[in-house]
């Protein structure tokens, strides 16, 4: 069965018109999910507003936003009011320009969504995009209306499709000098800067995400499973904090770590077969 598409519309360049559909890449939806229940009674409970100086429950059709303009003072905003403020949506995904796709800063990327041709008069055109833009290794920046917001969003090539991004508005990026600040400006050099490189050598690999384990996601399937079997579950051991160990010490004995490894084996440590999946291909 073909997924739902999340918003369908015409991607634009210039005067080429193709009609798209966008799909949602990547979601939680099958993570595992609780509902918080009365303990006495087993039911499930509910959340409600209640006004917060009488303790009194609102009901649906007596709420209203409200900003906050001073301590407990606040514009109230009427739904007409705030729909009215939406911008108009004419469903085109409009390419302002190209950029070369090395000029993408990670920090701005926020969701993923596939773009696709929608129906079978879409397939030529939507091609014809894709290719350009993978022979000339550019992505697109492309606006439009998409869950009642303008956003814009980072195209590229995606195996047979697009990828298309939204991006983080300038005002959502914190400066990285916030988080930065406090580190001192440090050089490390001669045995120190060679061992880490020699760790960070010896665990070469590739990146293959069918080999990353929620082990959260994990824990809480065996631990619904050992409840549904009526087993007694047995509180985790709080681990004791690790001790400080002397920088250079520690990457010694990485390092020797690893040594004595290849040694014992005469190459270097077995990779692990990788999971078996659908291949995938890095966007272009």
């Amino acid at each position: 069965m073909a997924p739902r598409a999340n918003w369908k519309g015409f991607l634009k360049v210039a005067e080429l018109t193709c009609p798209v559909a966008l799909y949602t890449a990547a979601s939680t939806s099958d993570r595992i999910s609780f509902h918080t229940l009365n303990r006495e009674t087993g039911h499930r409970v509910r959340r409600q507003f209640v006004d917060q100086e009488t303790g009194e429950p609102v009901p649906t059709e007596e709420q209203v936003k409200g900003y906050e303009t001073g301590q407990g003072d606040y514009i109230v905003l009427e739904p007409e009011e705030i729909a009215a403020a939406l911008p108009e949506s004419d469903k085109t995904l409009a390419v302002g320009t190209f950029i070369p796709c090395d000029e993408i800063d990670d920090v701005y990327l926020d969701r993923p969504y596939y773009l696709a041709p929608a129906g079978a008069p879409a397939e030529e055109p939507f091609a014809l995009i894709r290719d350009g833009m993978r022979a000339k290794k550019v992505a697109a920046l492309a606006q439009t209306v998409l869950f009642r917001r303008v956003r814009t969003l980072l195209i590229r090539p995606y195996d047979q499709g697009l990828i298309a991004t939204t991006l983080n508005f300038d005002y959502e990026v914190r400066a990285a000098e916030d988080a930065f600040s406090e580190i001192k400006d440090m050089k490390i050099k001669g045995e120190m800067l060679d061992l880490a490189e020699h760790i960070i050598k010896t665990k070469r690999g590739t990146f293959d995400p069918a080999n990353f384990d929620d082990r959260y996601e994990a824990a809480l399937a065996e631990l619904i499973k050992a409840k549904q079997e009526g087993k007694t579950i047995k509180p985790r051991k709080v681990q004791a904090e690790s001790k400080v160990v002397d920088l250079m010490e520690a990457l010694r004995q990485s390092a020797g770590a690893k040594s004595a490894a290849k040694k014992a084996t005469g190459k270097s440590a077995p990779k692990r077969a990788p999971a078996k999946s659908a291949p995938r291909r890095k966007a272009s």
